[in-house]
């Protein structure tokens, strides 16, 4: 297949970005350097301090840190001191109520200003953040909540109702705090706002996150402070944040894009965040846009695919000049997306890689970098990665194969919590196994293939559902597409694709056949969907990851296993 290549230019620019040379920095940058970017008590450190605390002592102080709506339309904003002042409250009010360092405190909020300043709160008293997204029902709190042993819950009058209900399984949960009861409210209001910052060593636990896989109960990630290092960095080179921009990052904390590049990293350089606490909508959204005059953009593939879905004519009654650096997370940007994107708004979205797992973007494109349309991009500083067999030894260019990295970099998984057994799984041989299959080209560009257990293999053939979606997708009728192998008695695997057509289009059995031969004529004469069926929306999680194993699921008529995280748009 062939491979378009945006070419960087001077337009691109509004001014040089932070990563100019991005050769240069591989070769010389390393991460002790790097510490000098942070703030330090000695050889200690606490996230929440870099992130918001340290800019109280400089210019940044009475600066607006996070413009804040909903879908009402209400608004706040919040200096740095601001959120400064109310983390600490937080903090002296979890003390209050016993709250130690390395307990485990959770945030069951919806994306409400609270949440950001509980967090930071949490960390700065050296307890463990824990983030549940809003959506969780019973059972997902039972297993998280069980599972950590939390002993407090920071809530909504609202979603307490859920916990009430699983409470009699959590005898570890000491403490429910209700951020709308007027209690807390006058709590809050009351608290001091001097406390002092916990001094914590670099690998001790800040934040937890649960993720799951294709089997068994969710697993706690664990993170810990050190981790804002590469968090900075990279919201430094990739993100190319600076002082002037206004940034909105769309991920809920809930997941690890809403911590690192929400809360973390992003603040720890000093930038202005906007939040939206409302669905997604084409039109509200490109209103957002123009209204807080975004410049950094950071959103996930499905989002961009809907916007695309919306139309050009839409996007077009906004005034979006200001926008200067686009950027994608959640899974791999289909090339159609990007080709889009620079039609639409004059610019291309940047991929970016990485896992909850490894928490903060590791391989990436960079604004001073020529884009290959479909490609994850290169790694980033002070990291080395490959393509590695299945017994971890690398393989050369154009080999398909694992996408690993080497230990240890600093935003690295310390542990996953209570079970060793399953954090050494991760590694083989010196590396890292993503769980991520991909190649790379002689020009060091990494390309995704799929998911290791997503991987198709039809009649001998490999076949990666990512490129397959990727064609279905350029196809002017399809919106999304996602794609399993179905078990064949002939080829081992058939490729089934499960596509989601343009409002008004019709399904038909010779739509079908068409989208079938176009993926023949676009990608390759064996990996053309044999089977197609037409469906409303494909089940995705809140990060906008296709979730391939209940697609997989319900065509085998096979349980489908852990549900929490998925999003209803």
């Amino acid at each position: 297949m062939s491979v378009d290549t945006y070419k960087k230019t001077a337009k691109d620019f509004t001014f040089p970005p932070n990563l100019d040379d991005y050769d240069a920095a591989r070769r010389e940058f390393t991460w002790s350097r790097a510490r000098k970017e942070l703030d330090w008590f000695g050889g200690h450190l606490n996230a929440a301090y870099n992130a918001v605390d340290r800019h109280t002592q400089t210019w940044r102080k009475n600066k607006v840190a996070l413009y804040w709506e909903d879908e009402a339309g209400n608004e706040k904003k919040y200096t740095f001191e601001e959120l400064s002042l109310l983390s600490n409250q937080i903090g002296n009010i979890l003390k209050d109520f016993g709250v130690a360092r390395g307990d485990r405190v959770f945030l069951f909020l919806p994306r409400i200003p609270e949440l950001f300043f509980g967090f930071l709160g949490i960390l700065k008293i050296g307890a463990i953040a824990g983030t549940l997204f809003s959506a969780f029902q019973e059972q997902a709190l039972a297993d998280r909540l069980g599972n950590s042993e939390a002993k407090v819950v920071i809530t909504t009058r609202e979603l307490k109702l859920r916990i009430d209900k699983v409470r009699k399984k959590l005898p570890n949960l000491k403490h429910i705090l209700v951020v709308d009861e007027p209690s807390f409210i006058k709590s809050l209001a009351h608290a001091s706002t001097e406390l002092r910052i916990a001094h914590m060593d670099p690998d001790d636990y800040a934040f937890m996150l649960y993720t799951s896989g294709t089997t068994g109960k969710p697993k706690g990630v664990m993170h810990v402070h050190r981790a804002i290092l590469q968090e900075h960095m990279t919201a430094k080179w990739a993100l190319d944040l600076r002082d002037d921009d206004t940034y909105w990052c769309t991920a809920d904390p809930g997941w690890v894009t809403g911590i690192a590049y929400e809360i973390l990293g992003s603040w720890s350089n000093g930038v202005a965040a906007f939040v939206y606490a409302g669905r997604f909508d084409p039109k509200k959204w490109y209103s957002l846009l123009a209204k807080y005059k975004i410049t950094v953009w950071y959103t996930a593939p499905t989002a961009i695919r809907m916007l695309m879905a919306a139309g050009g004519t839409l996007v077009k009654t906004f005034d979006l000049s200001h926008l200067r650096h686009l950027c994608s997370v959640g899974e791999p940007l289909n090339p159609e997306a990007i080709k889009w994107s620079i039609k639409v708004f004059g610019r291309p979205f940047h991929d970016t890689w990485w896992q909850t797992e490894t928490g903060a973007i590791c391989i990436a494109n960079y604004p001073c970098m020529d884009i290959k349309i479909g490609s994850m991009g290169k790694p980033i500083p002070g990291l080395t990665a490959d393509i590695v067999d299945d017994a971890g030894q690398p393989l050369g260019v154009k080999k398909e194969g694992n996408i690993a990295m080497k230990p240890k970099w600093p935003s690295q998984m310390h542990t996953i919590w209570r079970r060793p057994a399953k954090f050494k799984s991760y590694f083989m041989n010196g590396w890292y196994i993503s769980g991520d299959r991909g190649w790379k080209d002689e020009d060091g560009y990494f390309w995704f293939i799929g998911r290791a257990d997503d991987v198709i293999k039809t009649s001998g053939e490999r076949v990666g559902p990512f490129e397959v979606e990727s064609a279905l997708v350029a196809h002017p009728k399809v919106v999304e597409a996602g794609v399993i192998g179905k078990p064949d008695v002939m080829r081992g695997e058939i490729v089934k694709a499960f596509v989601v057509l343009e409002p008004n289009t019709k399904p038909s059995e010779a739509l079908k056949k068409e989208l079938s031969e176009y993926v023949k004529k676009h990608l390759a004469g064996h990996a053309y969907p044999r089977e197609i069926e037409f469906i409303d929306k494909l089940p995705k999680t809140r990060s906008g990851k296709i979730m391939r194993r209940i697609l997989k699921a319900k065509e085998m008529g096979l349980p489908v296993g852990d549900t929490s995280t998925l999003e209803e748009y």
